[in-house]
């Protein structure tokens, strides 16, 4: 167990949706977790458990219903929306099954934003952002529109953006979700790699055992709760 301090808490978290008229579906449930800092942790689960909605929660991009969650020793729900925004580009990264990335902007200039949202300067942001796609292997198409790149370049790309600003923390929901199996493995090659050279947490919400079993632990949401998984013969023959 990595007894680093925590870069992520979350405490007794509950999640529910309306269902109809009078109904309620309780997707998350007095859920716990703690993630020190430089862990790599995989959240496993079906379709439906509340993955993504766990995520969402833990990026503050969603309230919960009950509980809390800090970044460090930040609470984001006590925080104005645009203190909450500058605090959450400067504690975590994301990354999502799709890459999200703004179409009428560069790969350079996608990697660059949360630097300039920042306030750092155009240069050295741009600079960064540079050295960054170099490091996924795409500095040779730096200039290209998402529309030019190819599926897994523009997965490299959100994972660039999502680490340029080296955060405490990478979220990451099915980052290969939507890739061939030679690309999804490159990628995460990729990811590993970068937040180890970082010092970067991660959390992954994944179906991808072989992904699972490269991490320090692994959890499963059944029931709105989070339970440990054994690593020992997860990875995918």
């Amino acid at each position: 167990m990595n007894n680093a301090a925590p870069v992520l808490t979350a405490e007794g978290l509950g999640r529910r949706y309306r269902e109809g008229a009078t109904g309620a579906l309780t997707v998350l449930e007095n859920l716990s977790l703690t993630v020190a800092a430089g862990e790599r942790l995989a959240i496993l689960g079906q379709s439906g458990s509340g993955k993504s909605t766990l995520l969402h929660l833990l990026g503050a991009l969603d309230r919960p219903d009950a509980g809390t969650v800090r970044w460090g020793t930040v609470d984001p729900f006590a925080l104005s929306d645009g203190d909450r925004a500058l605090a959450r580009n400067g504690h975590l990264g994301f990354v999502y099954q799709f890459h999200h990335l703004l179409a009428e902007f560069s790969a350079l200039e996608n990697v660059a934003m949360p630097l300039l949202i920042r306030g750092l300067g155009k240069g050295e942001a741009l600079a960064e952002a540079a050295r960054l796609l170099a490091a996924v292997g795409l500095g040779a198409r730096a200039q290209h529109r998402p529309g030019a790149l190819s599926g897994g370049e523009r997965q490299r790309v959100a994972l660039a953006r999502a680490l340029v600003g080296k955060p405490a923390v990478l979220l990451a929901d099915e980052p290969t979700g939507n890739l061939d199996p030679t690309t999804a493995h490159q990628m995460i090659d990729l990811m590993l790699a970068l937040r180890e050279e970082q010092g970067t947490a991660l959390v992954v919400v994944t179906h991808d055992l072989s992904l699972a079993a490269r991490l320090d632990r692994c959890l499963r949401l059944e029931s709105g709760q989070l339970k440990d998984e054994a690593l020992t013969g997860l990875a995918a023959p």
